[in-house]
């Protein structure tokens, strides 16, 4: 007895020591944005399931982009997990900067990733990140603000009749702009939004030989636009407002409409943040008028292991939980289905429970009306939409948006704005050897 008692004892001792070895915290970097400080909060079911804890770096988008970029440049090891994007994932991949993420498991269902997610994560067809949520972009606007000017807003407008919509919903006495537009510098911010729109005016950041196309008259009418619609309709200081900016106005009434990500539709409609849930219409983003192109996106923040983390196992476990049908599942059961994470998974769309959300199908139209491989009117040597796919685009772009930025401010004219991006751009491109 007293040895059968020995050995039970040194075999709950070796379990115990197991799971303490095998019990670790890996650390994860992320954008403050709701989705992602969503699933901060379900952490604890991750940690019950496996044992693992996690540690985030929570960081404006900007200042993410800086800190992972410097990271894995530096192989500084500070990350397990980044929170990435479609531009990132096959560039680094193709440098061996990733971890393959070719080894799920099939319970996981990699095949179940919209096809265009997996695409735009992919180099070669290896999967290097996985999507936590999809987006295109789309407009999303106030019903009784609308309602109010006499109008009625098409399914896919114009940017003529957005610029209309948008003077008639003003009323600067009552702090109600018209239109609300990422003006803030960054590449991935309001860089990313003056891109699509120059799209839908026929403008494009190269021609077929890599020389820079800000001299050309389609971006000269797309940047005059927009500022001369925003300074007719949109908020003081638009030259400093991003994604989290605007989002912020339009839930607390101050924007008749926002142009932006699709993901935001949930947080607009959401009675628990936003006084004015049940006032939000939405329609495709608009195109200029005699320009079939279109104004919109594609995107997906995803979840991507560095090359230099110790804890690529653990790491995986945590892609698979936090990207999985199950984690969608979690989330509808404690805050209904209009707060899953969208974009993703193909079987989210044919969730019966999900069609049933307002903003579904028109995100799910929007993702698919969105071709990375053909973005622009003209013919252009890249692909990408809202960015150029090559390395050397990050630190390009951020320049240019800066003079954009310093333009909308009117620390300067569009013109001088064009003109010193059209400098930035040709010289860069020269040291890089493209031209």
């Amino acid at each position: 007895m007293k040895l059968a008692n020995a050995l039970r004892a040194a075999t709950a001792l070796t379990v115990m020591s197991t799971g303490a070895v095998f019990a670790d915290t890996i650390t994860i970097a992320t954008v403050n944005n709701g989705d992602m400080i969503r699933m901060q909060g379900y952490t604890d079911d991750f940690t019950a399931k496996t044992g693992h804890e996690v540690e985030w770096v929570t960081l404006e988008e900007n200042v993410l982009r800086q800190r992972v970029t410097t990271d894995i440049t530096t192989k500084g090891g500070a990350f397990d997990i980044m929170t990435i994007g479609m531009y990132e994932t096959p560039i680094w991949g193709a440098n061996g900067w990733l971890v393959p993420l070719d080894d799920l498991s099939a319970e996981y269902d990699v095949d179940d990733i919209l096809p265009a997610m997996r695409a735009g994560l992919s180099h070669d067809g290896t999967l290097y990140a996985a999507p936590f949520y999809g987006e295109s972009s789309m407009i999303m606007y106030r019903t009784d603000l609308m309602e109010k000017a006499g109008l009625e807003m098409p399914e896919a407008p114009t940017w003529q009749f957005i610029r209309e919509a948008a003077a008639a919903m003003t009323d600067r006495g009552n702090e109600i702009n018209g239109i609300c537009l990422r003006g803030k510098a960054g590449w991935g911010e309001g860089g990313a939004f003056i891109t699509v729109t120059a799209n839908s005016f026929g403008a494009r950041w190269f021609d077929e030989e890599w020389n820079a196309q800000f001299d050309q008259p389609e971006w000269a009418e797309a940047l005059n636009f927009f500022v001369g619609m925003m300074e007719e309709s949109g908020p003081p200081g638009y030259a400093t407002n991003g994604f989290n900016e605007n989002l912020s106005l339009f839930q607390q009434g101050k924007c008749g409409m926002w142009i932006d990500a699709t993901v935001a539709a949930s947080f607009v409609t959401n009675p628990d943040d936003s006084t004015v849930a049940d006032k939000v219409g939405f329609a495709l983003a608009p195109n200029s008028e005699g320009v079939e192109k279109k104004s919109n996106w594609l995107w997906a923040w995803a979840l991507a292991i560095p090359a230099g983390s110790q804890k690529v196992d653990i790491a995986k476990e945590f892609i698979e939980w936090a990207t999985s049908k199950e984690y969608i599942e979690l989330v509808a059961a404690k805050e209904g289905w209009a707060n899953v994470p969208p974009g993703a998974r193909t079987s989210l769309y044919e969730n019966e429970n999900y069609q049933g959300v307002p903003f579904a199908k028109m995100t799910l139209d929007s993702i698919q009306a969105a071709d990375p491989t053909n973005p622009t009117v003209k013919p252009v040597p890249y692909v990408g939409i809202q960015f150029v796919a090559i390395p050397e685009f990050a630190g390009i772009a951020t320049e240019v948006s800066q003079e954009f930025s310093a333009a909308y401010a009117g620390q300067q004219s569009v013109e001088e704005a064009l003109e010193k991006a059209q400098a930035i751009t040709n010289d860069a491109m020269e040291a890089a050897g493209y031209r």
